[in-house]
């Protein structure tokens, strides 16, 4: 797709670009946001049982914890 600079376009090619993109947006399926947000809530708590940011990671398969401690004499 070509860059195009909207400075340089007149009013007129502003307002057909403006009706085109209008006109791709009307054509959107719509929800209703109470609705999303429910499905959103159901799918985050059915994967909260294997999530590791909220159940933790065990400590004998943490890739990341320290193998030992800083010592400072």
């Amino acid at each position: 797709m070509p860059v195009i600079n909207v400075e340089d376009l007149t009013d007129l090619d502003k307002a057909k670009m403006e009706v085109t993109q209008l006109k791709l947006e009307v054509k959107l399926e719509r929800a209703q946001v109470s609705k999303c947000c429910e499905e959103i809530s159901e799918y985050i708590q059915s994967g909260a049982d294997e999530d590791p940011l909220v159940k933790g990671i065990p400590e004998e398969k943490n890739p990341f914890k320290e193998k030992g401690g800083c010592v400072i004499c």
